[in-house]
């Protein structure tokens, strides 16, 4: 199984800027697509944003289209996210996954995820 590592994450200002990364070991990364979810104090996961395995398609959650883009590197075995115009309801945990159906289904495999959070 591919292991997933999370970084990236910090204190930011609302309307501030953050980019995540997430490190994948293991040589099938490229063979798959890959997400990030989140979880808000209190609530459950929720899909934010994914991205093939070539990197020609992507698929956002509505609360952050626009203002989130999901990009990889596979030669460096690495999928990152930009996150711009940040807001605190943006505030959660942040994790990766590999997707296993288009666009949210995961395999449930988690990193350790990395914390955002959004003071107002």
């Amino acid at each position: 199984q591919v292991q997933l590592v999370e970084s990236g994450g910090g204190l930011v200002q609302a309307g501030g800027s953050l980019r995540l990364s997430c490190a994948a070991s293991g040589r099938t990364f490229s063979s798959y697509a890959m997400g990030w979810f989140r979880r808000a104090p209190g609530k459950e996961r929720e899909f934010v944003a994914a991205i093939s395995w070539s990197g020609s398609s992507t698929y956002y959650a509505d609360s952050v289209k626009g203002r989130f883009t999901i990009s990889r590197d596979n030669a460096k075995n690495a999928m990152y996210l930009r996150m711009n115009s940040l807001k605190p309801e943006d505030t959660a945990v942040y994790y990766c996954a590999a997707i296993i159906r288009w666009p949210t289904a995961t395999n449930n495999n988690w990193g350790q995820g990395t914390q955002v959070t959004v003071s107002s």
